[in-house]
């Protein structure tokens, strides 16, 4: 059993900066593929961002891809996601997904026009 808490969400401008970190419970954070998925209103949740075991490996959304960027510290136990130049279309909340299987409960973005 894993759990994830999200935080760093928040109320911005278009064009700002927010960072989501996520915190992982349990020793084997550094075995499971972490992953960002939001859910605006009305809207089915999407893939945003997903990093590998190592961190080598990261894969985007198109919408996203040159604005955010996901990382991770494994001594920490957790995973970041940069958003830059953010746009009213990014406030969505904002769930961490451990190994496709373990979900957080979710933080709220939400971008100023």
């Amino acid at each position: 059993q894993v759990q994830l808490v999200e935080s760093g969400g928040g109320l911005v401008q278009t064009g700002g900066s927010l960072r989501l970190s996520c915190a992982a419970s349990g020793r084997t954070f550094s075995s499971y593929t972490m992953g960002w998925f939001r859910q605006a209103p009305g809207k089915e949740r999407e893939f945003v961002a997903v990093i590998g075991r190592s961190g080598g490996m990261t894969q985007y959304a198109d919408s996203v891809k040159g604005r955010f960027t996901i990382s991770r510290d494994n001594a920490k136990n957790t995973v970041y996601l940069q958003m830059n130049s953010l746009k009213p279309e990014d406030t969505a909340v904002y769930y961490c997904n451990a190994n496709h299987v373990y979900w957080g409960q979710g933080t709220q973005v939400t971008i100023s026009s």
